[in-house]
């Protein structure tokens, strides 16, 4: 047999392991690549960073959906909870289904063992499982204390000091709805027209084509599609939110002149185009730090009793100081966590558990194009056989 007869009559069973192992091996073995992001979600990610350490504004966290589409929804929600976290953004989380309220427990816990400052009912609110979602949808267009009135730990609301200038939609100018079924459809049909609320949606892959209209429309204001938009999303976070400069003390709550100190920095085109941002998001391990003479200088001076520390690890290369992390046990417990953790940011490795997306991105893609590579072949061989069937 040539070669097409052979393909013809290849056992499926290898064509199985074939696109088995074009999924296993990019997520066992992950691989740097990019992808570009796109209106919907630059769109959200603006709106939640435009209330970036402002007393008077939050966003709504609205988790409605179970463990069979955690794959694509979960990467959404942790990579919009650290970005309100990175950007000292008030958020609240709710739910109006039994099984989703375990879920926002996960989210929560996942990004907040990286911020040990960061406080339930401070930074943070979780009303946990309440039922009847039309009736809360309304009644905190008027009054969220009123409607909500305890935490999901049971807390009253109007005790808690995250709700200081917190009152109604007017403040909690934005609800982002995760859902595996019906996205968002209750905050656009009620909420919106009545009360001028913003609402934006994170959304299985093969919901989207449902939603497009209606972010077409306005009554969207941004939307995470899948996978894909939980990796755009995931990649605005590492080259904005959780960008450091070595030479601010980030642990100082205010400059010198009284100005707050976010972490971050503001959303821009220019620098999202510019190809130094390439270096921030390598989802391969990182284990070395790069600084110029100044910037090494302005680093080691927030940390002066660990000047020892780094010069342990320190090393110089085409004009650049290199610190070495590769011994990250000795370093954790040498420097404490708030300089390591520094350190790790500045060598901009990012943790497993904020790149999610992107490696289960990578493995989808060798897989669909491991597909589309037989599905080409298969149609040649199987033309070509029936040219020569024809010709005999």
């Amino acid at each position: 047999m040539n070669i097409f007869e052979r393909m013809q009559a290849l056992d499926r069973r290898y064509i199985y392991i074939v696109v088995a192992l074009a999924i296993i091996i990019p997520l066992m073995i992950p691989y740097n690549s990019d992808n570009n992001t796109t209106p919907p979600t630059e769109n959200l990610y603006q709106m939640i960073d435009s209330f970036s350490g402002r007393e008077d504004r939050a966003i709504l966290m609205s988790i409605r959906h179970d463990a069979s589409t955690m794959a694509e929804l979960y990467p959404m929600e942790v990579a919009v909870l650290r970005h309100c976290f990175e950007r000292n953004v008030k958020v609240f989380m709710l739910t109006d289904l039994p099984s989703a309220a375990p879920i926002i427990d996960y989210v929560i816990n996942t990004v907040k063992e990286e911020y040990p400052d960061i406080k339930s009912g401070v930074d943070y609110c979780n009303f946990g499982y309440k039922p009847q979602l039309f009736a809360m949808v309304i009644g905190m267009g008027d009054n969220i204390i009123n409607t909500m009135n305890t935490d999901a730990e049971g807390r009253k609301l109007e005790n808690l000091p995250i709700m200081n200038n917190i009152n109604n939609y007017t403040e909690m100018n934005l609800v982002v709805e995760f859902s595996g079924s019906v996205a968002g459809a209750t905050w656009f049909t009620y909420a919106r027209p009545k009360f001028g609320l913003n609402v934006a949606v994170g959304v299985t892959a093969v919901m989207a084509a449902d939603l497009y209209p209606y972010l077409q429309s306005g009554q969207l204001i941004g939307m995470l599609s899948g996978l894909k938009g939980a990796a755009e999303y995931e990649k605005l976070v590492d080259i904005f939110a959780a960008y450091r400069e070595a030479h601010i003390d980030y642990r100082l709550k205010k400059d010198s002149e009284g100005n707050k100190i976010i972490g971050g920095r503001p959303f821009s085109r220019e620098i999202l185009a510019d190809e130094s941002t390439k270096k921030l998001i390598n989802i391969t391990k990182q284990t070395k730090a790069e600084f110029t003479q100044t910037e090494y200088e302005a680093f080691v001076s927030k940390y002066p009793d660990r000047l020892q520390v780094f010069n342990s690890i320190k090393s110089e290369a085409d004009g650049k100081i290199i610190l070495d992390l590769s011994e990250r046990e000795r370093l954790q417990n040498e420097l404490g966590f708030f300089a390591f953790d520094d350190l790790e940011r500045m060598s901009r490795d990012i943790k497993y558990k904020f790149k999610v997306a992107r490696i289960g991105m990578n493995a989808q893609s060798v897989a669909h194009i491991m597909i589309i590579v037989f599905i080409i072949l298969g149609n040649i061989g199987y033309f070509i056989q029936k040219a020569r069937a024809e010709k005999k």
